[in-house]
């Protein structure tokens, strides 16, 4: 007589696989999220170089046409919009030739911060989220400006620093706002 032995897993087979789908689609999102991490923080890092670039186009710009520095300084010290072309105002300072080249820069300054480097057709996408750029003269005394690119992130941080008011209350809420400034003195070459 043959004996037979009764299988004690029966009936764990369907629970295990179970237990592995539910352990594996716990990964696989896991493994999304961090590639939607990746991919913003990609996003974020591109924006800083373009604001990058045209912070450092607007510097030389400024040491090209030093001798008319303070038309390329527009707004109150405490001015948070940006630059906007209609905003120019009429510069005294220089021959009529450095002031067209001021005025030139400005434009062409406005034109990089709406996105014309890259374009779409028509759309203009080169450039950062509500791009905006700030010259402000911080002391006139030794000539030394302050020029600033603000525009929007993609996702929450610290909160830019206060005394740079460039784009401030322009993005929401003030965590979203990102900054990047240099400041240049210019000097007396005579």
């Amino acid at each position: 007589m043959a004996i037979r032995h009764r299988s004690t897993n029966t009936g764990f087979t369907l629970i295990e696989i179970l237990v592995a789908l539910v352990v594996l689609l716990v990964g696989l999102m896991g493994a999304a999220g961090l590639m939607v991490r990746t991919v913003q923080q990609e996003a974020e890092s591109y924006q800083r170089l373009q604001a990058l670039n045209v912070l450092q186009d607007m510097v030389d710009r400024i040491n090209a046409n030093r001798a008319v520095a303070d038309c390329y300084s527009y707004g109150a010290a405490g001015s948070t919009m940006g630059y906007n072309v209609s905003a120019l105002t009429s510069c005294s300072l220089g021959d009529a030739s450095q002031q067209a080249i001021a005025n030139a820069d400005l434009t062409e300054w406005n034109n990089l911060l709406q996105g014309a480097a890259e374009q779409i057709g028509s759309a203009k996408v080169g450039a950062m989220v509500g791009a905006r750029g700030c010259v402000q003269q911080i002391s006139a005394a030794d000539q030394t400006y302050r020029i600033t690119v603000a525009w929007q992130g993609l996702s929450e941080t610290v909160t830019a620093t206060e005394n740079n008011t460039c784009g401030k209350d322009q993005y929401g809420d003030e965590k979203l706002r990102r900054i990047v400034s240099a400041i240049i003195r210019i000097g007396d070459l005579s």
